[in-house]
C-alpha cells in the first residue's frame, strides 16, 4: 500500500474530522433517519431520501479518512533542513512580473487550502519548486501564459 505523505498538523486535522463524524455527525443522522421513519411512507418521504443520502456521504466520507490516516507518512517540515525545496517547505516567492510577493508551504494532497497557503506536492508551482533554492528561478505554466517567480526564501518550519 502507498503511503501518503503528510504533515502531523495535517493528520491531525483528519483524525479530528474522523472523530467528529463518529462521535456527532454518524448519531445525528441516525436519528433523523428514525424521526423520518416515524412519519410513515418512505417512498414520498424528501426527509428520510436526504438523512440517507445524507448517511452515505460519511460513511463513505469515514471510509476515506480510515483508509488516508492508515497510510498517512507524516514528515515533521521542523525537523528537516536544507536549502533545496522539498516536501513541507515554505517558499517565499516574488512573481516576477507584478513584483509581488507570495509564501506557499508545500504539503500533501489532502491538506492543500489555498486560502491557508498550502499547496500540495502534486500542483503544478510544487513540482516546479521542487529541489530548487534560493535565487533561482521556476516557469510555472498558467491559463495565461507562463508565470516566473524568483525564490526569496526557503524554510523549514
Amino acid at each position: 500500500m502507498q503511503k501518503t505523505p503528510m504533515t502531523g498538523k495535517g493528520l491531525l486535522q483528519l483524525e479530528d474530522e474522523l472523530r467528529k463524524l463518529r462521535s456527532e455527525e454518524r448519531p445525528a443522522v441516525i436519528r433523523a433517519i428514525a424521526e423520518a421513519r416515524s412519519h410513515g411512507d418512505l417512498s414520498e418521504n424528501a426527509e428520510y431520501h436526504a438523512a440517507r443520502e445524507r448517511q452515505s456521504f460519511i460513511e463513505g466520507r469515514i471510509q476515506e479518512l480510515e483508509e488516508l490516516i492508515s497510510t498517512a507518512e507524516v514528515i515533521e517540515p521542523s525537523s528537516l533542513s536544507g536549502s533545496h525545496v522539498k516536501f513541507g517547505a515554505t517558499v517565499c516567492l516574488v512573481d516576477e512580473d507584478t513584483d509581488k510577493e507570495i509564501t506557499y508551504q508545500i504539503v500533501g494532497l489532502h491538506e492543500a487550502d489555498i486560502k491557508q497557503s498550502k499547496i500540495s506536492i502534486s500542483s503544478p508551482l510544487a513540482k516546479a519548486l521542487i529541489g530548487k533554492q534560493e535565487g533561482d528561478t521556476v516557469s510555472v505554466p498558467a491559463p495565461g501564459g507562463d508565470r516566473t517567480y524568483e525564490i526569496l526564501s526557503v524554510k523549514f518550519i
